[in-house]
């Protein structure tokens, strides 16, 4: 009998030995431009929110073949997210360039056709290995 379309391929399996350790810690952070919901931007609260989602799915698509990547999938209804604020542009910016220094793999979201930087977010990563980069930004609120 051919294999269920249901079963999952082997390629998917997460080569970790204690898995659920691991996986019980992986986040992927986000980071939003706060500045875009206030005046005088005031985007309405569904277009930053979608800039949060693009960046995200974008983070997790282009690292979508790291182990920590199908680990944090595997996870389903149990992934940590957090979304942290970057005051402005330039923050934003500045962080980008700092995580790329530091081999931190991330995504930059622009707007387009504006090409304006609204959001980042990085792959799925140990909290642990991530959260030091950032610790200067607050959660979003």
């Amino acid at each position: 009998a051919p294999p269920s379309p249901f079963l999952l391929p082997a390629a998917r399996a997460v080569p970790y030995g204690n898995m659920a350790a691991t996986a019980a810690s992986l986040v992927q952070y986000v980071v939003l431009r706060g500045d875009l919901a206030r005046p005088p931007r005031s985007w309405p609260l569904g277009a930053v929110v979608a800039q949060g989602c693009h960046a995200a799915l974008a983070a997790v698509h282009g690292y979508r073949e790291h182990p920590d990547t199908g680990a944090y999938l595997e996870q389903g209804g149990a992934m940590r997210t957090v979304v942290l604020e970057a005051p402005d542009e330039n923050s934003l910016l500045d962080l980008s360039k700092n995580l790329k220094e530091k081999g931190i793999d991330h995504q930059l979201w622009m707007e387009n056709p504006e090409g304006i930087p609204t959001c980042l977010a990085l792959r799925p990563y140990p909290k642990n290995q991530v959260q030091p980069h950032l610790r200067n930004f607050k959660l979003l609120k």
